[in-house]
């Protein structure tokens, strides 16, 4: 992808009582993206989000420096600290959510559009 093609997101935090990002992401369909996740061990966290993860194409994900190459994603979870960095191409125009399953709060909650 050309650089012009490219964009890295902010991190994902998930620990206990933090909230996720600092801002909701507004994403333009067609462009690829980066972004990692960042576990602090702090408590088991997952994040779920099928309809945002179905709205976009990943090409991968590096846990820990092994490349995983999914046809399609749900949710994760993290059961101790660690991070993850996911790439994929924005393609659904639409409103979606990233939260920690079970959650209330609204920085538990990660709100992007895709343009």
């Amino acid at each position: 992808m050309s650089a012009g093609n490219k964009a890295d997101l902010p991190p994902i935090t998930l620990s206990a009582g933090a909230p996720l990002t600092a801002e909701p992401w507004v994403l333009k369909s067609g462009t690829y993206y980066e972004f990692e996740i960042q576990g602090d061990g702090s408590q088991e966290l997952a994040l779920t989000g099928s309809e945002f993860f179905r709205a976009i194409w990943i090409d991968e994900i590096v846990v820990e420096g092994l490349e995983i190459r999914p046809l399609g994603l749900d949710s994760i979870e993290f059961d101790e600290a660690g991070e993850m960095e996911i790439g994929f191409i924005a393609i659904k125009p639409g409103r979606y959510a990233l939260r920690v399953p079970g959650s209330t709060g609204d920085s538990q909650r990660l709100d992007i559009t895709i343009e």
